[in-house]
């Protein structure tokens, strides 16, 4: 009979992966619909533990932190990718950024606000809870902490984050998949701090959809 721990440790984990991969496949994925499902896999797995597991770490949500040092990592980052990466980006592959699916927000401040607050739920919670508290967590679980598998963690989640990004065109995905494999970067050199990345994830958001709406 197959041992319990190794049906929590093992299989649990690469069901859920599957189950989100499924999701998306299957033209229905919405980082909101993925997010239970890694969520009841983490607690399958830890129990009570399940937030720790996944990078929530209590003694390392420091206000100072989250309010001054991860809005200005995010302009940062969200300077680099106007000035450098979309230029950049577009230089070399000829296309420009798909943005056609922010169109029907111009002009329309309550959508652009409801548009905001979707983006801080499924950007800065729910892809940071998936692709770095889960995924990049499961990956060292599995493959270890070496100096190879932490490369790998973070090149392999950043192509993937670029990918499910297709809907802003080659462009898009290739300077997302960067932004993702930034974010990555980020987490790992944080110690696995999964609020400071939501953090920065967040106002990354805020800040390009600002500058989009506003200033472009």
């Amino acid at each position: 009979m197959m041992n319990k721990d190794f049906l929590k440790s093992k299989v649990t984990p690469i069901i859920a992966i599957i189950l989100c991969y499924v999701l998306y496949l299957s033209g229905y994925f919405q980082i909101l619909f993925a997010i239970p499902i890694v969520l009841l896999a983490s607690g399958i797995e830890y129990g009570k533990g399940l937030f720790k597991s996944l990078g929530f770490q209590r003694s390392r949500r420091k206000a100072f932190d989250l309010l001054i040092i991860a809005p200005l990592a995010a302009t940062g980052m969200v300077f680099l990718y106007i000035y450098v990466l979309v230029p950049g980006v577009t230089y070399l592959t000829g296309q420009p950024m798909d943005y056609s699916m922010f169109e029907q927000f111009e002009g329309n401040i309550a959508a652009i606000v409801g548009l905001l607050i979707f983006a801080a739920i499924s950007g800065g919670f729910g892809e940071e809870i998936l692709f770095r508290g889960y995924f990049m967590r499961q990956f060292t679980k599995f493959f270890g902490n070496s100096t190879l598998s932490n490369i790998l963690n973070i090149l392999i989640f950043g192509v993937i984050f670029g990918w499910i990004h297709m809907y802003q065109g080659i462009s898009g995905q290739i300077i997302t998949g960067i932004a993702g494999v930034m974010l990555a970067t980020i987490f790992h050199l944080r110690k696995d701090d999964l609020w400071f990345t939501i953090a920065v994830h967040g106002f990354f958001d805020l800040i390009a959809l600002g500058y989009y709406f506003y200033i472009a």
